[in-house]
């Protein structure tokens, strides 16, 4: 088989020419006779690549200088102790729930907070829109909102009100698909392996003030942010192949005309896809207009009713089974949903082509006609 469309929610395709670039220097970078594997990160050969990358970043992104670019380790993930260990002052934070990854950092803030409350919530309806909270106030360290949600495709149309509350952003599955105003958070975060890179390394933007010296004692070493800023995300080895291969990306990025050539690129698929499914009697989007994501586009088959018995789950398993089989065939990988979800999801990052979208909605006229 030859190179397939792959729709997989992370780690998630890259541009093609970025893969030749790195076929290309695999065994020699920029005539040093070595491969980024290979480099030392504190040779004179690493480091205009990590001060490239960040360079980068802020051009693309409009990074004030009263922010820091942070390179660092352990995924989203560890951004959710990182923050609440970070930024407690009061021990009181503000989150709001729209999937499973906010829950994530949910769980993981009660862990050092005394109080996490949950402002606002998508639960009652299966997390399938984002509740509408213009404006939060209150007494807190910060509010925590997750920007795109991966598994539910559901997407923040407008940015929260917190006042002076610092406003903290997960945005991995959305980093770089459009403009965004970097000023109105205190702090962004995202793990790079659905937009940026490789999977191994995280992308986290944080305003000056918040970066503290006075943190308790027991905050690891490895889990401060003042740890990471004062040496220029070098404090120990980073990922050093995921920020060349990030810098690829951006350069990428840019050449199609940044962020803005990237909402261009993503409303045109995205629109394409839904357009498809909002006019079909065989599959049906699970996200109410107005959240819709552009990256990440669940979506169901006539067989998936909602209905609870053994019948009908085995034929809505039996058909779902089918169609991603015979999309893997059809060189349509990862297309499988999420268990919380079911059916179907197709994630359409940057660098997926509108010709792989094409070639999904193809494959998916062809299967409704065969199976209706």
């Amino acid at each position: 088989m030859g190179r397939v469309f792959n729709f997989s929610a992370g780690p998630s395709t890259l541009p093609e020419s970025v893969l030749e670039i790195c076929a290309k220097e695999m065994m020699d970078c920029h005539g040093t006779g070595q491969s980024v594997m290979e480099m030392s990160h504190r040779s004179n050969a690493y480091k205009p690549i990590i001060e490239g990358v960040e360079a980068k970043v802020r051009e693309l992104m409009n990074v004030p200088d009263n922010y820091k670019v942070l390179f660092l380790q352990g995924g989203a993930s560890s951004q959710f102790a990182m923050i609440p260990l970070n930024l407690n002052k009061t021990g009181k934070a503000a989150y709001v729930d729209t999937g499973v990854w906010s829950k994530k950092a949910i769980e993981e803030a009660r862990r050092y907070l005394d109080v996490v409350d949950v402002v606002a919530s998508s639960r009652d309806r299966g997390c399938c829109y984002i509740p509408e909270i213009r404006k939060i106030e209150g007494d807190y360290d910060y509010v925590h909102i997750t920007l795109n949600n991966t598994i539910f495709g559901t997407k923040w149309s407008y940015i929260p009100d917190t006042g002076d509350i610092p406003l903290v952003a997960d945005i991995s599955s959305c980093v770089l698909s459009e403009p965004l105003d970097v000023t109105k958070f205190g702090l962004l975060y995202a793990g790079a392996q659905k937009n940026l890179a490789p999977a191994g390394v995280t992308l986290v933007i944080i305003r000056d003030d918040l970066i503290r010296e006075d943190l308790p004692k027991f905050v690891p070493t490895m889990f401060r942010y003042d740890t990471h800023s004062k040496n220029g995300s070098m404090f120990n080895t980073p990922p050093c192949y995921s920020i060349y291969v990030m810098g690829l990306v951006l350069d990428w990025v840019k050449e199609n005309g940044g962020a803005e050539g990237m909402l261009k690129r993503n409303t045109e698929k995205a629109d394409l896809l839904y357009n498809y499914l909002d006019n079909s009697d065989f599959y049906h989007a699970t996200v109410d207009k107005g959240s819709r994501s552009l990256m990440n586009v669940p979506f169901l088959t006539k067989y998936s009713t909602g209905a609870t018995d053994e019948a009908s789950l085995a034929k809505e398993k039996e058909i779902n089974d089918k169609f991603v089989k015979e999309a893997t065939a059809a060189g349509l990988v990862n297309l499988k949903g999420h268990r919380l979800v079911g059916g179907m999801r197709a994630s359409i990052y940057n660098a997926m082509s509108i010709d792989g979208v094409k070639a999904l909605i193809a494959f998916m006229e062809k299967f409704a006609k065969e199976n209706a």
